[in-house]
């Protein structure tokens, strides 16, 4: 785990962002919120300073300062319709649950990453400068909220009880206020994250109307 090896967090997120710098080509490198320590309480922007309260924030931090010419993109609470991620994580507990767990003290931006993928590709298309973005999708909520959110989407009766992040008690600090806008002219702008919710759930056929899973 990064929290108990911040070493191979720092080979993996700076070493591996400084080989695909020394290639030259265009590059993308992806941030996170974790940069931040969360203690604002209005969204953050590019010129706000870092403040990492965790092993993984700081190697992603330092793998900004070693991206060199690159396009660096700092997003939040990314969900998708494969891999590991919240959403999934919460239709794999209600199929077995009548009753999950969720931090309630921590809010962000959930941000689909089909809708991430149209703001990268507009950003490069439209040769926007290179350095700091913030894109992530509109609207903020807690984790409790998301979770919420999801279940009535996707039609399930499972229910939220919110705990606070001390109760739940993750290695890795997370900042208990994360939503990230940019500050930047011609920043592409994300759907709401409803809507990232609603088009990730198509796909995966999961809802009312797709039956679930």
């Amino acid at each position: 785990m990064t929290e108990a090896d911040p070493q191979e967090a720092t080979a993996a997120n700076v070493g591996g962002t400084a080989n695909a710098a020394a290639l030259g080509a265009p590059l993308v490198a992806f941030s996170t919120d974790y940069v931040f320590d969360g203690r604002k309480r209005e969204p953050y922007v590019e010129s706000d300073g870092p403040n990492p309260l965790s092993a993984y924030g700081r190697s992603k931090l330092l793998a900004e300062a070693v991206a060199g010419d690159a396009w660096v993109v700092r997003s939040s609470w990314l969900f998708g319709p494969t891999g590991h991620n919240f959403l999934r994580t919460m239709l794999h507990l209600a199929a077995e649950r009548d009753e999950v767990a969720v931090v309630d003290d921590q809010r962000g931006c959930p941000t689909f990453v089909g809708h991430l993928a149209a703001a990268v590709r507009e950003l490069v298309d439209r040769e926007r400068p290179r350095g700091t973005w913030h894109l992530a999708g509109a609207g903020d909520c807690t984790w409790a909220d998301f979770a919420e959110a999801i279940f009535e989407a996707a039609g399930s009766d499972c229910r939220v009880r919110r705990i606070s992040a001390e109760e739940l008690g993750r290695p890795a600090r997370r900042p208990a206020y994360a939503v990230l806008r940019s500050e930047r002219d011609g920043a592409p702008e994300l759907p709401h994250w409803r809507e990232g919710l609603a088009a990730c759930l198509a796909e995966l056929g999961v809802g009312p109307a797709g039956g679930g899973r």
